[in-house]
């Protein structure tokens, strides 16, 4: 019989992603041996915001659970949508996004992604000086 493939059950930690926000950590390469995807719960602290960044060649599915946030996304940042519960939105690869929680409690999403290595394909981008008064001062997990 060919090689018969497991299901894996994974119990999550977390881990601080560099683009801002704390992970649970779900399915991955590194944790289930997944081949093309991860999926991932994010918690963003009201009043924080993620850092700009795009993930190279990947695209992103994202599902709202609790909360809100605001996505500027697009070339300098310059389109913007605000997601509730219940909300999803499509982030397609290299395609600049940069997360900001201004209501007054915690975000809560699942994400997913088409990079099993998760933090791999992650490329940081400055915060265009034109938003920055707008958004909140200190990204999460920076200082």
């Amino acid at each position: 019989m060919a090689d018969q493939k497991q299901c894996t059950v994974v119990r999550t930690g977390t881990y601080e992603g560099i683009q801002g926000g704390t992970f649970g950590a779900g399915i991955s390469a590194q944790s289930a041996g997944s081949e093309r995807l991860c999926l991932h719960r994010l918690v963003m602290p009201a009043g924080t915001r993620g850092r700009p960044h795009l993930h190279e060649g990947h695209e992103s599915a994202i599902f709202i659970q609790s909360g809100q946030v605001e996505v500027w996304h697009g070339p300098d940042l310059a389109e913007h949508a605000v997601l509730r519960a219940g909300d999803y939105i499509h982030i397609p690869a290299d395609t600049p996004h940069m997360p900001v929680n201004t209501g007054a409690e915690d975000m809560v999403c699942l994400v997913a992604r088409t990079d099993p290595e998760e933090q791999e394909g992650v490329r940081l981008l400055d915060l265009p000086a034109w938003l920055e008064s707008r958004v909140a001062p200190m990204p999460v997990g920076a200082g």
